[in-house]
Formats: structure tokens, C-alpha cells, sequence
């Protein structure tokens, strides 16, 4: 079993900074990618950044330049360094690890950007 995490969330005005971090823990082996999903209000989850094995980046169009994602492969964790918030970055973030053949998510943060 796979345990992830998150933290970092909160509020912040326009134009601020947060981190979040997602940690992995449990049965750990050949982790193949590690990412950030986010879901506001009465949307679909979409992603914001993955990070794959390899070390390759992908990032939604919305959030590049604005966002880095990094991963910490001795620590299996993922970060999420969030720069120059909008208030369309607020939704609930949620880590997600795809290991092996599975995928797991974590319980969500909240990320708040008043304007």
C-alpha cells in the first residue's frame, strides 16, 4: 500500500507564493511519474504538472511560466512551487503518483488566491 502526504496549501492575495509537497510512503518501487491534479468548483480535475521517471516536465498551458515542479527521487517526494498566483489557480490540489501499474492520489489541499 501507497500513503501520499500533501501539504502547503492556503490563502494568499494575487500575485503571491505557495509550496506544496507530496510525500510517498509504503510499498515503494518504480515510481513512473509524479504530479499535481486541481479541481475548482463544479470543474473536472485537470492537470497543472507532472514530473516522469526520466525527469521530463509537462506542464497545462495556464501554469507554465508561473509554476515548477521538482522531485526529490531519494526523498520520493514532489514539490510544487507556485508562483504569481491568480485568482483561477484556487481549487483543492491533489498529488498523484503512478507506480508500478497503479495510481494513487492524495486527499487534496486547498489553494485559495484572493484577488
Amino acid at each position: 500500500q501507497v500513503q501520499l502526504v500533501e501539504s502547503g496549501g492556503g490563502l494568499v492575495q494575487a500575485g503571491g507564493s505557495l509550496r506544496l509537497s507530496c510525500a510517498a510512503s509504503g510499498s515503494i518501487s518504480n515510481i513512473r511519474s509524479m504530479g499535481w491534479y486541481r479541481q475548482a468548483p463544479g470543474k473536472q480535475r485537470e492537470l497543472v504538472a507532472r514530473v516522469i521517471s526520466g525527469g521530463s516536465t509537462t506542464y497545462a498551458d495556464s501554469v507554465k511560466g508561473r509554476f515548477t515542479i521538482s522531485r526529490d527521487n531519494a526523498k520520493n517526494t514532489v514539490n510544487l512551487q507556485m508562483n504569481s498566483l491568480k485568482p483561477e489557480d484556487t481549487a483543492v490540489y491533489y498529488c498523484n503518483v503512478f507506480i508500478n501499474f497503479s495510481l494513487y492520489w492524495g486527499q487534496g489541499t486547498q489553494v485559495t488566491v484572493s484577488s
